[in-house]
């Protein structure tokens, strides 16, 4: 387990612009965080079906674990006794875990909403469990994340204007709270959370007091919950131009491909979803020419790999036909390869954003993309 001796402190500092576009680094002890950056998702302490050097070796300078899943098993105190969630996954580098509310929200039974937080049924075993502003911030401390997130409700989309502004009002109440339990921790960052739904005025008045707050960092939450992808990038739009120049911005759970390239061009600077490895334990393949179903019987006698000029072994090695037979009889592998291909091309991605908007070129990058994306792999069988 190694650390950066040299930083003490969390920063964010930004590179270059290209229009709205940002370049960026955050700085933590544990390691650098290239911005625009994807975290590939450990939900219980593990990016699944992966190793944790072979994330890092794709290029992953950080990852999410969630809190409420670690928090119900195997228990925070447990991850505590056994070192953190560093030592616990043998994940030397930045971690960033989420409140555990949107789960909460999701996933729990016969939850109950008050002022205090949020009372709830696991959905493991129907034990009964609360989580408050305070809570979620000492159950992040105990697995010893880098960056924790506030507590924060999140409503699906469409809902009323009523509900949303409730619940926006009351994450941000539940954000100073958050804020003073988390303290001064140095190398440490909390991010509040920009809540407000599809109502632009709503998104405008969480992110100004937000901001009046000076937290570290800046999340926008409540996206790609039900609404079409214009409604996403229209309160992005409206959210970033509020947030601070210097803090870094991570939009939460999201997304697609186009998703991360459109949102990078409106300014956010994180990601987190779990697409990839979900897509790819389903037999779906993302590449630089666009999405491959490998459950279409067409790949069945096709001797191609996915890309013959990928850096990625799963990718270049390994044919479609033997994927395509991988996913039909649910052989591990399967996944395992496909995940790999999957993140490997997000990676990919985020970094030639990157070195784009180092260039002042994102905008001949999106087209090129888009572009390749749209003509597909029309290769004929060789």
């Amino acid at each position: 387990m190694t650390a950066d001796k040299t930083v003490t402190n969390f920063s964010f500092e930004l590179h270059n612009t290209d229009g709205t576009a940002r370049r960026g680094t955050v700085r933590t002890p544990r390691g650098d965080i290239r911005t625009p950056a994807f975290m590939p998702v450990g939900t219980a302490a593990t990016v699944k079906t992966m190793y944790p050097q072979q994330v890092r070796d794709l290029g992953a300078d950080i990852v999410l674990g969630n809190t409420y899943h670690l928090m119900l098993r195997p228990g925070a105190e447990r991850i505590a006794r056994l070192g953190g969630l560093h030592e616990f996954m043998r994940w030397p580098y930045p971690i960033l875990t989420d409140s555990g509310g949107f789960q909460v929200m999701s996933l729990a039974n016969l939850r109950k909403m008050s002022e205090q937080g949020v009372t709830f049924q696991s959905h493991i075993d129907g034990s009964k469990h609360e989580l408050s502003p305070e809570r979620s911030i000492e159950i992040q401390g105990l697995l010893g994340s880098d960056i924790q997130m506030q507590l924060d409700e999140c409503v699906a989309l469409p809902s009323t204007e009523q509900d949303i502004e409730r619940a926006m009002e009351l994450s941000l109440r539940w954000a100073e709270r958050s804020n003073t339990a988390f303290g001064d921790q140095p190398g440490k960052a909390m991010f509040g959370i920009v809540q407000g739904g599809d109502i632009p005025h709503l998104r405008e008045r969480s992110a100004k007091a937000l901001t009046a707050m000076d937290l570290k960092g800046y999340s926008i939450g409540g996206l790609a919950v039900g609404e079409p992808q214009e409604v996403m990038l229209e309160m992005l739009s409206v959210t970033c131009p509020l947030l601070p120049v210097t803090k870094p911005r991570y939009l939460m759970g999201v997304g697609t491909p186009d998703d991360l390239l459109q949102s990078v061009g409106r300014g956010v600077d994180m990601f987190d979803c779990v697409m990839p490895t979900r897509a790819g334990r389903h037999g779906l393949a993302y590449t630089r020419r666009g999405k491959v179903n490998l459950k279409n019987a067409r790949h069945a006698d096709d001797s191609r790999p996915l890309d013959e000029e990928s850096s990625c072994p799963a990718t270049r090695d390994y044919s479609r036909a033997y994927l395509h037979h991988l996913i039909k009889c649910n052989e591990a592998l399967g996944a395992m390869l496909l995940s790999w291909n999957n993140l490997h091309y997000y990676q990919s991605l985020m970094q030639g954003m990157r070195d784009s908007i180092e260039q002042n070129q994102f905008a001949d990058f999106t087209d090129v993309t888009k572009h390749a994306w749209d003509a597909g792999d029309v290769a004929p069988i060789s």
